[in-house]
């Protein structure tokens, strides 16, 4: 397809777009914004342009986001669609990669790890911390992701290896290279990576003890977070520690009606099951338990809104934002991720 055959949206009317739909995503989860963010992929037409270097980091970028939002809905057959649109235009084109490129590695990576393929998961880590002088928060992004693939992997030394390397590049402050997409690798985020590996390894005291200091840290931070507290809770429950579970699980319930990520309410589902299956979990602990279940089958039933639940058409593209507003929307701090 030649640029005369893109359709005729500007790199400041996708960049509003996208950021129209970051904030649908944190105000309202992915549960809600998927529908829209695939209405407002279908706007902008089947390949990237190949030209204008501004337009294809616009279609890339929301591409992206878009592939974040369905996989964060566990559509993923869509999701890894989008990755690899994206992929296309981000690797593509004359000027070599984009900026965005190993963001969207790095949620490939990640996707792949949470659908049971480690060993996929690691072969992405590794192929981007191959590429020499790696701005240092990017690597710690992937020696993250080549952690907790090693973790699933059982082999639990190159795990330990690769998180205390990025515990080591997040010590110092972001220097002028690290992208801004980066932000939200921080020393939290990094503690609950570290107890979801160690509980991948059969650790749980470490893992609990990791996983509460990612819920309970101080500062603040995405909202998709309440994830590391339902795994929290289940970590615990598969221990037995009633006393700390209890905590954890009753926190849980209060959350579901504002938790729009599907990955976080399907947490909250595996750790209300393993209280429910569980012969010596307490009996409040149990009705809490089915509390939180059925809470859970409500919000998943809730209906998803239309592309003008965005606020405008999401097709209509070329009114999202007034001409000049070249910003791009993946790189602020938005809440999300990952």
């Amino acid at each position: 397809m030649s640029d005369r055959d893109v359709p005729d949206w500007s790199a400041a009317e996708a960049a509003a777009l996208t950021r129209r739909l970051i904030d649908l995503d944190v105000a309202e989860g992915a549960l809600r914004s998927a529908g829209p963010a695939l209405d407002a992929v279908r706007g902008l037409g089947p390949r990237p342009p190949s030209r204008d270097r501004a337009r294809r980091a616009a279609y890339a970028e929301l591409l992206q986001v878009a592939a974040w939002i369905t996989f964060d809905a566990e559509r993923h057959h869509t999701s890894q669609r989008l990755h690899l649109r994206a992929l296309e235009a981000a690797g593509g084109g004359p000027d070599g990669p984009l900026p965005v490129e190993p963001l969207i590695l790095a949620v490939l990576s990640m996707q792949e790890e949470h659908l049971g393929r480690p060993d996929r998961s690691l072969r992405i880590a590794s192929a981007v911390l191959a590429r020499p002088d790696l701005p240092g928060r990017v690597a710690a992004v992937f020696h993250v992701r080549a952690g907790r693939a090693f973790a699933r992997l059982g082999r639990g030394p190159e795990a330990t290896r690769s998180l205390r390397t990025a515990s080591d590049l997040l010590a110092d402050p972001p220097g002028r290279r690290d992208p801004a997409w980066a932000w939200w690798m921080d020393g939290r985020e990094l503690d609950g990576h570290r107890g979801l590996a160690a509980a991948a390894l059969g650790r749980r005291d470490r893992a609990a003890e990791l996983l509460h200091r990612a819920v309970h840290g101080a500062g603040g931070g995405p909202a998709y977070r309440v994830l590391f507290a339902a795994e929290l809770a289940r970590v615990l429950a598969e221990a037995a520690d009633w006393r700390e579970a209890d905590h954890a699980l009753a926190a849980l319930p209060d959350t579901v009606a504002t938790v729009g990520s599907v990955r976080a309410l399907r947490a909250m589902a595996r750790a209300a099951r393993v209280v429910r299956q569980s012969p010596s979990a307490p009996r409040r602990h149990r009705t809490t338990a089915r509390d939180l279940t059925a809470l859970l089958h409500a919000a998943r039933t809730a209906p998803e809104p239309t592309a003008e639940a965005a606020g405008r058409p999401a097709r209509d593209i070329r009114r999202a934002a007034p001409a000049g507003n070249r910003s791009s929307g993946v790189r602020r701090g938005d809440g999300r991720r990952r």
